[in-house]
């Protein structure tokens, strides 16, 4: 193995609802799972524990440096109506290796923030995702599969056994 640095970010996209926004998307946010935890000390306890009780709601973004039609036009949408967003990305290591990197998501748009208009500077506008879905895969590898009612960490349900207890399986 290589002592040389591995898996940088050289450059990535963003499609939205199938749509490629390369050459207009300046930032993508890609979801950060974390887990809910409560502080518990019960009795004959010394000190307090966290104690795991699911994810926190995903969130992810990206901005554009285009006024983009198609993209505003998936504000608002009703209830239930969810679209895919797909983030792709080069990860390079100093040897030239390539790996390819891929967020597949799945939610709805909260808002078109088309921030400041400037006239001689290039504008920029935010899109925040409120996710249900999301899978990340890193050289064809799943690494995470995330959604309301489980998650998978490369590739291994650890929720299984309580979906199965609630008699879900």
């Amino acid at each position: 193995m290589s002592e040389l640095p591995r898996y940088i970010l050289r450059d990535c996209t963003i499609f939205v609802d199938t749509h490629s926004k390369i050459g207009q998307a300046s930032e993508i946010t890609l979801p950060v799972p974390t887990e809910k935890v409560e502080e518990l000390r019960n009795a004959g306890m010394i000190m307090p524990i966290e104690v795991k009780l699911g994810f926190e709601k995903m969130e992810a973004g990206f901005k554009l440096t285009a006024f983009d039609p198609q993209v505003i036009k998936l504000v608002g949408l009703k209830a239930g109506v969810e679209k895919a967003f797909m983030a792709t990305g080069a990860l390079v290591d100093e040897d030239g290796t390539v790996h390819p990197a891929v967020a597949y998501m799945r939610g709805f748009l909260k808002s078109h923030d088309p921030g400041s208009w400037k006239p001689g500077e290039v504008g920029e506008s935010d899109h925040p995702i409120s996710l249900r879905y999301y899978k990340l895969e890193v050289d064809g590898e799943e690494l995470l599969e995330v959604d309301p009612f489980g998650i998978s960490v490369g590739g291994v349900s650890q929720t299984g056994d309580i979906r199965g207890a609630l008699l879900l399986s």
